[in-house]
């Protein structure tokens, strides 16, 4: 399913954070064999797609109406750690949710971090990437 552009090597660990192998967490999903059951379940997918530069499973993973053409990813920025902060609904049984996360990075040997509160919806029942509002 995935294709990537400039891949980087699969990480032992997965970098969601959750206490699993990439090959048995994100990497599932990543790979077309299940698909996110909760928006915060996309959200750490979606950032172990950054981490792992998987531009497929990124575009596929977002809103087709406010999907970009592709995803630029900078060669040196590395994703290092996901904090989840909270969420609002997002379950199995709804249709919208929220995830509140930051992102930890670094980039040319500065550590940095995105903070955001992002939204995601169900379209044709899998859980999808719609937008985000990230904090100053």
């Amino acid at each position: 399913m995935s294709k990537r552009r400039n891949p980087r090597p699969e990480p032992q660990a997965c970098p969601c954070g959750l206490p699993a192998t990439y090959a048995d967490c994100c990497g599932r999903l990543h790979r077309g064999q299940a698909r996110a059951t909760t928006a915060e379940q996309l959200m750490r997918s979606r950032f172990s797609a950054f981490a792992v530069n998987d531009e497929a499973y990124l575009l596929d993973s977002w809103d087709p109406e406010t999907r970009p053409a592709d995803v630029e990813f900078d060669p040196a920025m590395r994703w290092e750690r996901l904090e989840i902060l909270g969420a609002t609904a997002g379950g199995p049984f709804h249709t919208e949710g929220t995830v509140e996360f930051r992102a930890h990075y670094r980039a040319r040997g500065a550590a940095g971090v995105l903070q955001e509160n992002s939204r995601f919806r169900r379209d044709h029942g899998h859980w999808v990437y719609l937008d985000g509002v990230i904090a100053d």
